[in-house]
Order: structure tokens, then C-alpha cells, then sequence
């Protein structure tokens, strides 16, 4: 249940146990009796306390600071065992899956990571797939902290590194391991030139000018991941179910591109990671 709902719920519960009339066959009787000073009933009190609560609880999800996880405490070990439930989605490396359908997300910032967990547990984010993986009880703050300063530290590479077969110390098995971390996004469809453009002029003031994001703001990394992926997220940006900027949340800048401007500006981002 949202914040507010259930606040809604307190409020209402409040004013009823104040505001609650008299039997009317008692009415007469009551009037006879002397008046006392009205007392605010210890119900009322409690239910003032839990929404005093609820509306900090609601501004600490709403407001600009959104993320207060303990990043700097980050245990890996824990987050690379909880990671062992996000892989079956995104991958042993978070390299992603099924052509984007799920993203990538190694070596996103992990205060973006972050954020984006805080926002599925408390549903501000909708995303049916995370529903059963992430509650309040199963990812408290310090896990949600955990797996993502672990995310954050894997690096994939986009092709392996030459190698001579021959050599007498060379190890398949280790190459074999070692191309399963390889992620290499198609070059997309588009005019690459013109979203170079493009994305210089609208999107490396934030997403950087390798698309690589940005660390202290959270700003999500753009090279690397899946154009599939990010014409979906696009498409929720445009529609409102999706906030671009949290600092404009109005921001329509998206919205202001037309389909074959994002196209090319997505087909400069596949290029970001040769």
C-alpha cells in the first residue's frame, strides 16, 4: 500500500474517534451533565504518531535526496550472494539478458543501482518482475547498498584481448570464462553522425561524453547497454511513467526529440563501447 493511502486511512480513522456523535437516546442526558474540558483520546494520539511518520517516510521517497543506503558500508561478499538471484535475469556478471530484455547493469553507478531498487520496494517504480524479489523485509537498506557497490564494480569488456592459442601457458578454459563477460552491443539503425549531434548538444552535459553517466549524481551509463532496452525506457519517459530528471520532473525534454532523432541518437550510443 502507498504512503499516502495509508495515511488516508490514519487521518480518517482520527477524525472519526474525534468527531464521533452521541447515541441519540443518551443526547438529553448528556446535556444535564456538567461540560468537561474536551481530551484528545490516546487512539487519536497514536494515530497522529503513525501519520507524523507516514508523511516523513513519504518525503524521504519523493524528495530529491531519494537514496540515504549506506554505500560507503558495503559488504561485496553479501552482495555478490544476492547477486546469485539477480543473475538469473541479468546475468552471472550483470552483463543483462535476452537481447535487453533485462538490462545491463554492471558498472552503472551504484548510487543509481540504488536508487532504483529503493524506488521498486516501494513501488514508486513499477515493474511487475521485481515485485517478488524486493520488499522491505527481503532487501533492507544496508542489501540494497551491498548489491549495488558490487554491480557497480564489474567490468565488461567489450571484446577479449588477443590471444595466441599456441602458446604453451595458454588456458581455454580461462578464455572461455573470460568471453562470457564480453558484451558487445550491435552497432543500431540510424544516421550515427547526426546522433553524435545530437547527444553532444542535449546528453553529454550529464550521460558524460563516453555515455559512461556519473558517479555522484547518479546518472545511469548509457555505453554498453542494450538499444532495445533503452527505446523501451524512452518510450516510458515520454508517457510520464517514467522520471527523467527527478530535479525536473516535468522535463519533457524527450518528448521533444521526434522518433528518427532518438533513432539516431541511439545509434551513436551503440558505438560508444568499440
Amino acid at each position: 500500500m502507498r504512503p499516502f493511502n495509508r495515511l488516508l486511512i490514519f487521518l480518517r480513522a482520527a477524525n472519526t474517534a474525534m468527531n464521533k456523535l452521541p447515541d441519540p437516546a443518551t443526547r438529553n442526558v448528556q446535556k444535564e451533565l456538567p461540560r468537561r474540558p474536551r481530551t484528545v483520546p490516546l487512539l487519536t494520539v497514536c494515530f497522529t504518531v503513525g501519520a507524523l511518520s507516514m508523511i516523513a517516510h513519504a518525503k524521504s521517497v519523493a524528495g530529491p535526496a531519494l537514496v540515504q543506503v549506506p554505500l560507503a558500508e558495503a559488504d561485496l561478499d553479501i552482495g555478490k550472494e544476492i547477486n546469485e538471484v539477480c543473475a538469473g535475469c541479468h546475468g552471472e556478471f550483470g552483463q543483462g539478458g535476452s537481447e535487453g530484455e533485462y538490462p545491463r547493469l554492471a558498472g552503472m553507478p551504484a548510487a543509481f543501482i540504488a536508487q532504483q531498487l529503493v524506488m521498486f520496494r516501494d513501488r514508486s517504480r513499477k515493474n511487475l518482475a521485481m515485485v517478488e524479489y524486493i520488499d522491505h523485509r527481503q532487501m533492507p537498506d544496508p542489501d540494497i547498498a551491498n548489491i549495488s557497490v558490487y554491480l557497480a564494480g564489474i567490468d565488461l569488456p567489450s571484446k577479449l584481448p588477443p590471444a595466441d592459442e599456441t602458446a604453451p601457458g595458454f588456458d581455454a578454459y580461462q578464455r572461455l570464462m573470460d568471453s562470457k563477460r564480453v558484451v558487445q552491443i550491435p552497432i543500431a539503425e540510424g544516421d550515427i553522425e547526426r546522433g553524435k549531434e545530437l547527444y553532444r548538444r542535449e546528453c553529454r552535459s550529464c550521460h558524460g561524453s563516453d555515455g559512461k553517466g556519473d558517479v555522484q549524481d547518479a546518472v545511469p551509463m548509457l555505453t554498453g547497454q542494450y538499444t532495445s532496452y533503452l527505446w523501451r525506457q524512452v518510450d516510458k519517459y515520454i508517457k510520464g511513467q517514467r522520471i527523467h530528471d527527478r530535479e525536473s520532473p516535468d522535463d519533457e525534454l524527450l518528448a521533444a526529440f521526434d522518433r528518427d532523432e532518438i533513432r539516431d541518437i541511439l545509434a551513436f550510443i551503440s558505438t560508444l563501447d568499440d
